[in-house]
């Protein structure tokens, strides 16, 4: 596996591997990598003869007072978990290289609509962040497929809109969210939460599926489900963001015609925001 920080050296690897006619595939991370991330690798392995991971802790898609200076970096473990692997490439680029003209020059990507609502609406600037980011890696890295967890499902469909949009051309591959035993999201920030925390954490994901649950039996009152769902989560020791039923097709409200849906949900735990989603047809 080689390690590349310069945004050239990756360029010149690009062009061999163009003339060679490999297949790219590409799984951009934040580091501090578990199984959820590692899927995505073995995914990326299935479909392309080269494979490369990017770890860069975005500071645009981070607001002023999150946890950008407390992101865990883990980098010693994560470069050997993906050598073992057989990952092509590592791409650690560096911020200066990245935002050579300073965050409040750079030029950015947002995708209307989309990044506005639901985690959007509660971490503003948030999805231009990532959209920028994932744009001006994909112009780096020039994959023919990219792979990101559902977990983050509003997250990815900004990506697929973004490169929609602008006629990019590669192909988003979504991949089910790793769990624990215990049904919690696999996160970085799992990371935060001490032992009482990650007790009840899992809770969330409970809920979500209780919630699932009432509705395909044919519970149709949805903001009292809600209300009521967000309550237990409170009783419980959280102090709920949201949760949102929406279309999964347009993360628009849920009309009649809708039979493919999804739940979204943030709540924190302690100081740890955590967040999930659960899709169901109706």
């Amino acid at each position: 596996m080689r390690v590349i920080q310069d945004i050239d050296a990756l360029r010149e690897t690009r062009r061999a591997w163009r003339a060679s006619e490999e297949e790219i595939a590409f799984v951009p991370t934040m580091g501090n990598l578990h199984k959820g991330h590692l899927r995505l690798v073995e995914e990326a392995k299935k479909v392309s003869s080269k494979v490369v991971v990017s770890i860069f802790v975005n500071p645009l898609q981070f607001g002023p007072d999150e946890d950008l200076d407390a992101y865990p970096k883990t980098l010693e473990n994560d470069t050997a978990a993906l050598a073992a692997l057989d990952v092509d490439v590592l791409f650690m680029p560096k911020i200066d290289d990245i935002y050579s003209r300073g965050i409040e020059q750079q030029t950015f990507v947002e995708v209307p609509g989309l990044s506005y609502m639901i985690c959007g609406a509660s971490r503003p600037g948030h999805f231009r962040g990532v959209a920028t980011i994932v744009c001006k890696l994909f112009n780096m890295v020039q994959p023919n497929h990219a792979f990101f967890g559902e977990k983050d499902f509003q997250q990815l469909q900004v990506i697929k809109a973004m490169v929609t949009d602008l006629s990019m051309n590669l192909i988003i591959h979504g991949i089910p969210t790793q769990r624990h035993e215990d049904g919690l999201a696999m996160s970085s920030r799992n990371g935060y939460l001490d032992h009482e925390q990650r007790a009840i954490a899992p809770l969330l994901y409970l809920e979500l599926c209780a919630l699932r649950d009432r509705i395909k039996v044919g519970a149709r009152n949805f903001s009292e489900l809600i209300a009521a769902a967000k309550q237990r989560l409170s009783d419980a020791g959280f102090n709920p963001d949201y949760i949102e039923l929406r279309s999964a097709q347009t993360l628009m409200q849920v009309g009649h015609e809708d039979k493919d849906l999804v739940i979204l949900a943030a709540a924190f735990c302690g100081k740890t925001r955590l967040i999930d989603n659960l899709r169901f047809a109706i």
